[in-house]
Parts: C-alpha cells; sequence; structure tokens
C-alpha cells in the first residue's frame, strides 16, 4: 500500500483555523457567471449492465473530463465518462469480473459495497493499490443465497476515498430477487435513483473543500439525482413504483420525504421486511440504500431532502467550547413527481416475503467494545480513532473466527454522529441507545449517535480474510477512523 503520510499532513495542516466553510444545502452553482442548472428536465437513469447466464464482465474505466452535471457541461470524475457510472444488475450465484482502467493523476481501487464476497485476493479488497496508468482484474463470485437489493461500487483507497467519491466515482449495483421470488412485487415500473452532492466552482470544475470542512464531513454545495438538478417524474394515478435510492453523498445524511404519495418500505440496505411497511419519511445515512414501493396519488409531489442535526464539530480553540452550527440546515427538493392522466388498473398486492435471521438467541463466541472519538492529535490537529488508534493498513484490530456469531457495543464518544460501515458481513441491530430493537434490523451502515452506543450481531460466515470498518462520513474515515479485520479459519 502507498504511504500517505505527505498526504496526511496536508490533511490536517489547516485544522487551526477558527471558522468553517459551510456550503448551502440549495441547488444552485457556487459561481460568479450566474450559470445555474437547467429548471425542468427529466429524470435520466443510467445506462444498466445485466449479467448474462450467471456472468457480468465490465470494463470500468476512471478518468477526469468533460461530464454533464445539472444539464451543464462540468469538469469532474466519472467512471465510462458518465454520472453516475453504469448500474450492473446481477442475481444471487452470479459471477461479476471487473476489469478496472486508472486513467486518474492518483492511485485508485474499488469497493462492492454491501456486497457479500470474498474481501481476498481480486475480490472486495480494500488493499489493492490501482497506480495511474495502470489495469486491476476484480473477480467476485456472489453466493447463491446472497440477499437482494441494491448495492454500490466506488472507490476505497484510503486517503482519498472522500476526493474521489465526491468527484464522481459511483455507480449502483442491483441484486434482483431469485426466481422463485421474482415476479411477487408487481410494478409498474422501476426507477434507480442515486444521490449525491458536489461543488463545483464558476468555471465547472470541482471545489476542493476546506481543512474544516474535511473535519466535519464535506457536503456538497449542489445535490444531484442520477446527475441532474432537480429533475422531474411522471405517473399516473394508481401506479406502484419500485424506487431503488443510494445515498452516495459522502457526509450528507438524507431525510426523505414525498408527501402526498403512499409510500411503502420494502427494505434498508440488506435489510428486508417481512412485509412492505407504510413510512412518511426515511433516513438514509451516507452509504445508506433504500427499497421503496411509492404509489401515486395526488397531483404533484416535491421530493424533498429534510435538515438533520448530525451533531457538532469541536472548536478548534477550546476543544469543544466553540461548537459549529449544523451544516444540513435547510430543505431541499431532490425531484418533482408530477401525477397525471387516467387512473391505472389497480396492481396485485405485494406478497409477504420470507422473514431474515435472527441471531439474537444464536450462541455468541466473542463480544467486543469500540470506541469511536475524535480529539485533539499529538500534532495539534484533530485526531479521529476508533479504541484510541487511527488506521494503519498493516495493523490487525480485531481478529475473529470463522463461522462465528460476535456482539460488538460501538460507542460515541463524540458531539458527531458517525455511521459505522463493515465490509463484507452484514450487522444485525439489537439495541440503540441501550434499548433493544423489536424486530431483526439489518444494515452495512449504522449510525451511532453522538454520545450514544448502538450494539449490533455479526455473522462472520462464508468468507475469511482481511477487511475493514470504518465511519462512513468519508472524509473521517480518510483521517484516520478505520480498522482493519482479519477473519481466520
Amino acid at each position: 500500500m502507498q504511504p500517505i503520510s505527505r498526504r496526511r499532513a496536508l490533511q490536517l495542516g489547516g485544522l487551526g483555523l477558527t471558522s468553517i466553510a459551510v456550503g448551502t444545502v440549495g441547488l444552485t452553482w457556487r459561481t460568479l457567471s450566474g450559470n445555474t442548472p437547467a429548471a425542468r428536465q427529466e429524470l435520466a437513469e443510467p445506462s444498466t449492465l445485466t449479467s448474462t447466464e450467471g456472468l457480468l464482465t465490465v470494463r470500468l474505466e476512471a478518468a477526469e473530463g468533460p461530464v454533464r452535471i445539472a444539464d451543464r457541461q462540468a469538469t469532474a470524475l466519472s467512471y465510462n465518462a458518465s454520472l453516475p457510472g453504469p448500474t450492473l444488475r446481477l442475481r444471487p450465484g452470479d459471477r461479476l469480473r471487473v476489469q478496472l482502467v486508472n486513467r486518474l493523476d492518483t492511485v485508485t481501487n474499488l469497493h462492492v459495497h454491501g456486497l457479500h464476497v470474498s474481501p481476498e485476493r481480486n475480490g472486495d479488497n480494500p488493499f489493492v493499490t490501482v497506480e495511474p496508468g495502470s489495469t486491476f482484474d476484480y473477480d467476485y463470485r456472489l453466493p447463491p443465497d446472497h440477499p437482494p437489493g441494491m448495492f454500490w461500487y466506488h472507490p476505497h483507497h484510503h486517503g482519498m476515498v472522500a476526493d474521489q467519491i465526491f468527484g464522481g466515482l459511483y455507480g449502483a449495483i442491483i441484486v434482483d430477487e431469485p426466481e422463485s421470488e421474482f415476479g411477487s412485487i408487481p410494478i409498474t415500473r422501476e426507477r434507480v435513483l442515486v444521490i449525491s452532492d458536489i461543488s463545483l466552482n464558476a468555471a465547472g470544475n470541482i471545489q476542493p473543500p476546506s481543512a474544516m470542512a474535511r473535519l466535519r464531513g464535506r457536503e456538497g454545495d449542489l445535490v444531484l439525482i442520477n446527475g441532474q438538478s432537480a429533475p422531474t417524474l411522471e405517473a399516473k394515478p394508481g401506479e406502484r413504483e419500485r424506487w431503488r435510492i443510494l445515498n452516495a453523498c459522502t457526509a450528507r445524511y438524507l431525510r426523505v420525504r414525498l408527501d402526498g404519495q403512499r409510500l411503502r418500505l420494502l427494505g434498508i440496505d440488506t435489510g428486508r421486511l417481512a412485509e412492505p411497511r407504510d413510512v412518511e419519511e426515511i433516513l438514509l445515512l451516507p452509504g445508506n440504500r433504500a427499497d421503496l414501493l411509492v404509489t401515486a396519488v395526488q397531483e404533484t409531489s416535491p421530493l424533498l431532502a429534510l435538515p438533520y442535526a448530525r451533531g457538532q464539530v469541536m472548536g478548534m480553540g477550546g476543544m469543544g467550547n466553540e461548537p459549529q452550527a449544523d451544516s444540513t440546515s435547510e430543505s431541499s427538493t431532490l425531484a418533482t413527481l408530477h401525477v397525471t392522466g387516467d387512473k391505472a388498473t389497480p396492481l396485485p398486492s405485494v406478497t409477504t416475503r420470507t422473514r431474515q435471521l435472527d441471531l439474537r438467541g444464536k450462541p455468541v463466541a466473542a463480544r467486543r467494545e469500540l470506541t469511536l472519538a475524535m480529539g485533539m492529535g499529538m500534532g495539534g490537529g484533530m485526531s479521529f480513532a476508533i479504541d484510541g488508534k487511527e488506521f494503519a493498513p498493516d495493523r490487525v484490530d480485531q481478529t475473529v473466527q470463522a463461522g462465528t456469531i460476535e456482539h460488538w457495543t460501538i460507542t460515541n464518544t463524540s458531539p458527531m454522529d458517525h455511521p459505522i460501515h463493515l465490509h463484507v458481513w452484514p450487522m444485525q441491530v439489537i439495541e440503540a441507545g441501550g434499548k433493544p430493537i423489536e424486530q431483526p434490523t439489518w444494515r452495512d451502515v449504522v449510525n451511532v449517535p453522538a454520545r450514544s452506543n448502538v450494539t449490533v450481531r455479526i455473522l462472520f460466515d462464508d468468507f475469511t480474510g482481511r477487511s475493514v470498518y470504518h465511519c462512513h462520513i468519508l472524509d473521517h474515515e480518510d483521517l484516520g477512523m478505520m480498522g482493519v479485520i482479519d477473519v481466520r479459519k
């Protein structure tokens, strides 16, 4: 793995500043020329690449160059010159082969977020380094019982994850229901909605965040769906759509609402509900995905992202005496749904799904306590650590026996929420703030609120190897809030 000491120094060097550059949560470019996004554009979805006879072979070229953002020409990062990259469509048991071509001027790699696949060798290996101008061949094999749902891919080279995702490197993965269940969710149409944010300057180039914005976790000035600003969608009354929503933002929490229509949640991340649940809004942490049924009811509804207070940044002068305001302080319109035309023929009801595994009554092989913390580092800047240690790729922080269930209590001592993500193995949340969770709740990104804790159980099945767990506010990960796990036989 490449050394990152120089980059680390650059990231931390400016943290003695006493103010924070807080971007607005609007849908406008930060420009001096008045170059604003087009007002009304129909939703466009990424291209889709689908497996055939159990195999999908893909070439992903990561590069900086011209790309359409909010119906304007910009210069950003992208896979295959599109933002988002192509949607990869698979079934349980499939093999996914990805040739990653690095046309960037920095190192990169690839993480298939949420997929339950091997972390070793050419699998979902976060320790791979793909140098500029070189190519790496990834090979992922999904188990035959892999859970269906929405997943995603993005870079994961420590020290530059936030820069590369914020710059435009991300795309969706769909794992369809097995043949035995396919068709049990009758819908009029399906939509893939990849929500991201970015900041662009007057010339249409990526605006680098300040050092203080990195400390908090950057939030872009421009919020996008599939690379578009506030697109429009159309449906007929009574039509039922399946919306697969991904929060690909580097730090922004999304409280999503669509008032006036009927929303029924199928699941979040790998968590699947036994039957759809009526909801008014959903909270998506950075990296979360929602599987949502939307039945069109009334004429027009904005898809809103409402404010979420994810905590305060410690004041650099007094270490907690000067809290910074929450930057997600305004609502924004992500898209608008227009319901027009004749009423559609009613669809059959959605069938009940198989209930998920519940680990609460199973024997536990080990109990662990992890502590997430922010504080003043030895060099005078902020430290982001797990169990008092910043990330070191050659150090193993947790050694786990394969085939066992573990019980982890994760405590957050900082004044900010931290969403924790474990690669490869999903987590069942059993307690939050000391209160038990009534139903099995499976996630691969779990929120740990400020000065609180959550308890999860993890089944380390199918795979062995080294991987990572980390804060999914990606600037915090790059600044050290990540650990290494080694699952051994």
